[in-house]
């Protein structure tokens, strides 16, 4: 059970959406935001009046100031929330469930709101297994590539003990991977899906940069 929803119809049907390229959150999953723009820091106090949740959902370009907005999203519930001395907001939001755009809400709001379906992805509010099924060794090694390919380090004792979910939704989130990529990520059916497309992910872009003289570190 996600933070109390049971079923899709416990959710909110309009929600406030936050355009961002590049960032996706999955069930669970937990995502910190800098928030600074004065319309997001209208959602954010509208939010917290509220229910706390929010759409996040990837913009795939169009005009800057209204983006298109990827058809499938993930809702968050604002679960940390803090004010610096200049006025931005640092939240933490907490992955509920993924939802479809069924369309965009017209209103006064200098944010955006938008009608959201819950129910083909009611699964997201279960309680996932606690060790699904995906080959774990080809992905760890096929991480263990990817990473050194790109100079970069996790905790791999914390990574092979995490459960399946928290292990491939946090890398799904985390990795720097391009807005379609993660897209896929997000709409993955299941979590054994979204394993075998994050491997596919991480062979390919190592297998990429491997053709390279010295591989680039992320900055």
């Amino acid at each position: 059970m996600a933070q109390g929803y049971v079923k899709a119809a416990d959710l909110p049907q309009v929600i406030p959406v936050f355009p961002l390229p590049g960032a996706i959150i999955l069930p669970r999953g937990q995502l910190p935001l800098n928030i600074f723009e004065p319309r997001y820091l209208n959602m954010i106090d509208d939010a917290m009046a509220g229910d706390r949740i929010i759409g996040m959902v990837q913009s795939t370009g169009g005009d800057p100031t209204q983006p298109t907005l990827s058809p499938v999203g993930c809702a968050g519930r604002i679960t940390s929330f803090a004010e610096t001395s200049d006025g931005r907001y640092l939240i933490t939001l907490t992955g509920v469930c993924r939802f479809r755009l069924a369309a965009e809400m017209p209103g006064p709001s200098p944010y955006r709101q938008a009608r959201a379906d819950f129910a083909p992805f009611e699964l997201d509010l279960t309680t996932p297994q606690a060790d699904a099924p995906f080959e774990r060794e080809g992905f760890m090694e096929a991480l263990r590539v990817y990473l050194e390919s790109r100079g970069l380090e996790i905790d791999w004792d914390t990574a092979r003990s995490a459960p399946s979910e928290a292990l491939i939704n946090s890398l799904s989130m985390a990795l720097p991977f391009d807005p379609a990529e993660k897209q896929a990520l997000l709409e993955a059916r299941t979590l054994t899906d979204r394993a075998e497309a994050l491997t596919a992910l991480l062979r390919i872009d190592a297998a990429e940069r491997g053709d390279g003289d010295t591989p680039p570190s992320m900055q």
